[in-house]
C-alpha cells in the first residue's frame, strides 16, 4: 500500500449534499422480491434509501449537491478552475459527467474530468484534487460523488436490489495558507480480485468471469464481504502506523457505507468504536462514490462531527482499489 504523509496548502472550504426525494422502504421492497424488512435489517442495517427518477442521472445530483454547497458558504461557482466527477453510473462515456455539471453550473474555464474508481472514487477524487492544488496547476478544486445507481439494478436480484441507492455529495478544496488540515494519505488497487464486484461496459468479461450483457451491477456479496473484512482494517493500521498516530486517537472514522454489519465487524477488528463512526448506510444504502459525503453529512447535522476531529476517511470497492485520508476536520 502506498502511504505518505502530507504536507499540502489545500484546505477543506465548503461542503454540499443532495438525495432524491423519492423513498424506497424495506417493505416496499417485499412486494418486489422475496424478502421482509427484518431479513434486510438483520444482514444489512439499512431501512430505506433514496430513488432517482428515470429521467434523473448522476449528472442532476452532483448540479444540486454543488449549488447546496454554494448556498451554505457563499461560493462563487465561476472562481472554480477544476471538477473532479467520481460516479459509476455516468450519464454517458462521454461527454463526462464532470462535463455536464460545468456546462450546468456556467463555469467558463474549468478543466473536468470523471474519476472511474468505484466505492472508493470519492477519496481517490480528494488525493488527486491535494495533488492539483499543491502543484500549482488549479486553485480551487470541487470534488463530487454522484451515484444513480438504482439505475444499474436488476429488481429481480434479491442480492443486490435491497442494497443501493442514489445521492451525492460535494466538497470544495482550495489553496490556503492556514495549516494544512490534510495529515496523510494512503492507496491500493487488487485488479486481479476484481471481477467479483463488477459493471459491464464494452468488455463481455474480466478474466474468466463472464459479465452481465445488460450492464447490470454484480457482486459475490460473500467474497466482497470477506476481502473488506481481510483488507480493511489492515489498511487502517498501516496508514496509521506510518502517519505516527493510533486507533484510540482517531476521533471520526468515515468508511464507505456498503453495509452496517461489514462495518461493525471493520470497526471491532481495527480498534475503531462504532461510536466513533460516521455512516449513510441506514436511511441512503449503499451510494456507491456518494456514501462518505453523505455520512459526513449526517455527522455535521447531529454535531458529532465537530472542527479538529481527526477524522479518517477510507473508501473501498470494485477494483478492488482502496483510498484512505487523514485529515483534521476544518473550521469553515
Amino acid at each position: 500500500m502506498q502511504t505518505v504523509k502530507l504536507h499540502t496548502k489545500a484546505q477543506i472550504t465548503a461542503f454540499g449534499t443532495y438525495v432524491p426525494e423519492r423513498r424506497l422502504t424495506n417493505e416496499d421492497l417485499a412486494a418486489m422480491v422475496d424478502t421482509n424488512h427484518e431479513w434486510i435489517v438483520q444482514r444489512t442495517g439499512m431501512i430505506e434509501r433514496r430513488i432517482a427518477g428515470p429521467d434523473t442521472y448522476a449528472s442532476d445530483l452532483a448540479y444540486h449537491a454543488v449549488l447546496d454547497l454554494a448556498e451554505r458558504h457563499g461560493v462563487n461557482v465561476q472562481t472554480i478552475d477544476a471538477l473532479l466527477v467520481a460516479t459509476s453510473t455516468p450519464d454517458a462515456f462521454f461527454p463526462s459527467t464532470a462535463a455536464l455539471v460545468q456546462a450546468r453550473l456556467g463555469i467558463s474555464n474549468a478543466m473536468a474530468l470523471d474519476i472511474s474508481n468505484a466505492c472508493a472514487g470519492f477519496v481517490s477524487a480528494m488525493q488527486l484534487a491535494i495533488g492539483l492544488i499543491d502543484s500549482g496547476m488549479h486553485r480551487k478544486v470541487l470534488v463530487i460523488g454522484s451515484e444513480v445507481l438504482t439505475h444499474a439494478i436488476d429488481y429481480q436480484d434479491r442480492s443486490t436490489c435491497i442494497l443501493f441507492g442514489d445521492g451525492a455529495g460535494a466538497i470544495l478544496l482550495e489553496a490556503g495558507t492556514k495549516p494544512a488540515c490534510f495529515v496523510a494519505s494512503g492507496s491500493l488497487t487488487m485488479g486481479d480480485t476484481g471481477g467479483i464486484l463488477h459493471r459491464r461496459a464494452v468488455a463481455d468479461r474480466i478474466g474468466d468471469i463472464e459479465m452481465r450483457a445488460d450492464g447490470t451491477l454484480f457482486q459475490n456479496g460473500r467474497e466482497v464481504y470477506k476481502w473488506a473484512l481481510q483488507q480493511v482494517p489492515a489498511g487502517i493500521k498501516r496508514l496509521l502506523d506510518e502517519a505516527g498516530y493510533s486507533a484510540d486517537q482517531v476521533d471520526r472514522f468515515v468508511p464507505h457505507s456498503a453495509n452496517l454489519r461489514m462495518i461493525e465487524s471493520i470497526c471491532e477488528r481495527s480498534g475503531i468504536p462504532l461510536e466513533r463512526t460516521l455512516t449513510s448506510v441506514q436511511y441512503y444504502g449503499n451510494t456507491s462514490a456518494a456514501s462518505i459525503p453523505l455520512a459526513i453529512a449526517e455527522g455535521l447535522k447531529d454535531g458529532r462531527l465537530q472542527p479538529g476531529h481527526l477524522t479518517l476517511l477510507y473508501g473501498f470497492g470494485g477494483g478492488f482499489s482502496q483510498a484512505m485520508l487523514l485529515l483534521r476536520w476544518p473550521t469553515f
